[in-house]
């Protein structure tokens, strides 16, 4: 995927320089199945396990186990099923009809854990096969490619369940005769668990060091088939609803309850996923810091930074508008610069662009084109990659109130003044888009200067004051009574440029027309 991390080398945009960082890259969790430091690579697949969930093995368990009853074959609560979607729009139909998705078999042996999986026999540049659990009955869409792989029996899913069997029980069994009975864990009085826990991070620069909740994402946990998710809340709590007798697998999806997800491992995927390992049926605790697997580590604080924004973006606090739903944010963590792009929601760069540089990868990034980018290089601390995300959805924010033809010329003016220097800043301030250029930064250093100070406290940066747009002004406007949402409320479509903004401000507030004045001119070149 080289010529992918070229094109946005090249077409970085709108994106804030980063901090030095070290290059910490210490194990994470031990899995307990087989004791060893996880990978946070492709995940490496043995041999294909009989399924106890099956109802072919759940109904010689239960025939093992009560003899008598006259039960000749179960009826199917699941189906297990595979998916090969080959656009967006395939994807997100899935998606939309409720189908939780893993990319790897849930009936294979894992040899080693890992954060993602492609199909060897489908092409690097084709989404690969994704997995997935669906309600007996359900109407699989026949346009889109799919496997049925087996009829399942959960018994957390059966409609009628007779009071004299232990379910429970008959699962056991079934893991027994199958091969698979050193999965199970000695039976307790109160049988199987809901898996609940926290999962935590630890900002060294904020709440006295204590570790706090990663806040909205997706815990997901599977033994076979039997697999469940749930969201932790803000402050990081999540609880399963199924019970488990067996230790399970945890991982962390990062696709967030607040409408956003994080993508891009070292394949295109819509949301990004990191393993946890193994784990007991009771739950499990994590605590994540900068000391923890890198990827992880960025994926969580940015993770963090996105919740806290779009949180604020109410009338009773910053009084803006939010991003758009179903923003997409990348992680790269061989690039130093963001940017906010908006390609999946509708900007136009142009299919030549994305020829020129990606060749082959060109269709398959345009299945799940980013919206934001985060560049992870030089920054090796929660605050620095905090500053960065803030400024960026600063940015989706203003292009959530001025729309496509605005952020175009935005994007534009960028990639132009990269064609002409060669570096990946703001040009000089000069030729078609400077001005929208400079309201938009204006704007997104001066929410990420105030953002960083609201978190951290201390003396206001100064980030973006070295430019040739001027964040200053916004400062000292806020600082004179201006709220972000006054401010923000003259960002529309029509202000590109400085004069323009200037205008925009003393119409929309009158009273307030010498300090805007004075302002303007001070800083005037």
């Amino acid at each position: 995927m080289k010529r992918l991390t070229m094109l946005f080398a090249a077409a970085v945009l709108l994106g804030a320089p980063g901090c030095q960082k070290g290059d910490s890259q210490l194990p994470d969790y031990e899995d307990m199945s087989t004791g060893e430091a996880l990978s946070h690579e492709m995940i490496v697949l043995g041999k294909k396990l009989d399924d106890p969930y099956s109802v072919s093995n759940m109904t010689k368990a239960l025939s093992s186990l009560y003899p008598t009853k006259a039960i000749t074959t179960l009826t199917p609560t699941d189906v297990y099923v595979r998916f090969l979607p080959k656009s967006e729009e395939e994807y997100d139909r899935l998606c939309g009809m409720g189908i939780e998705m893993l990319d790897h078999p849930l009936d294979y042996q894992i040899i080693r854990d890992g954060d993602y999986y492609h199909d060897p026999l489908i092409a690097d540049d084709s989404m690969t096969w994704q997995y997935a659990v669906v309600p007996h009955g359900f109407a699989l869409p026949k346009d889109i490619t799919h496997e049925i792989l087996d009829d399942c029996f959960i018994s957390d899913h059966a409609a009628t369940k007779a009071s004299d069997i232990d379910w429970e029980a008959v699962e056991r069994e079934s893991f027994r005769m199958t091969g698979n009975g050193d999965l199970v864990l000695p039976q307790t009085k109160a049988g199987g668990e809901c898996p609940k826990g926290r999962i935590t991070i630890v900002d060294e620069n904020y709440a006295g060091g204590k570790p706090f909740g990663v806040a909205g994402v997706k815990v997901v946990v599977n033994t076979f088939v039997k697999f469940a998710s749930a969201y932790t809340d803000r402050d990081g709590y999540y609880e399963i609803s199924k019970r488990y007798s067996s230790n399970i697998r945890y991982r962390l999806l990062f696709t967030n309850s607040s409408g956003f997800s994080i993508g891009f491992n070292a394949i295109l995927i819509p949301a990004s996923m990191s393993t946890l390992g193994k784990s007991y049926p009771s739950g499990l605790d994590a605590q994540i810091s900068r000391e923890s697997e890198r990827k992880l580590f960025c994926r969580c604080v940015v993770n963090n930074a996105a919740y806290d924004y779009i949180s604020r973006c109410t009338e009773e606090d910053m009084g803006i508008s939010r991003p758009p739903m179903d923003l997409r944010i990348w992680i790269f963590q061989g690039l130093n610069s963001s940017s906010t792009v908006m390609l999946h929601h509708g900007t136009l760069l142009g299919e030549s662009i994305f020829s020129k540089y990606l060749g082959n990868y060109s269709s398959l990034l345009a299945v799940f084109l980013p919206d934001i980018t985060i560049g992870a290089k030089d920054h090796n601390d929660y605050a620095s990659l905090y500053s960065d995300t803030v400024h960026e959805l600063a940015h989706a924010s203003h292009f959530a109130q001025v729309g496509l033809k605005f952020w175009n010329s935005y994007i534009w003016y960028i990639i132009n003044s990269f064609i002409a220097t060669g570096k990946t800043d703001y040009g000089d301030g000069t030729g078609d888009g400077a001005g929208i250029c400079e309201i938009g930064e204006m704007w997104g250093y001066f929410m990420q200067n105030l953002m960083f100070n609201d978190r951290y406290g201390g003396t206001m940066p100064t980030a973006g004051q070295v430019w040739w747009f001027k964040p200053q002004i916004l400062r000292y406007l806020h600082d004179r009574g201006l709220s972000r949402s006054d401010i923000y409320a003259a960002l529309v479509a029509d202000v590109t440029d400085r004069g323009k903004l200037r205008d925009k401000l003393i119409s929309l507030y009158p009273d307030r027309r010498a300090i805007i004045e004075q302002v303007f001119t001070r800083y005037a070149e």
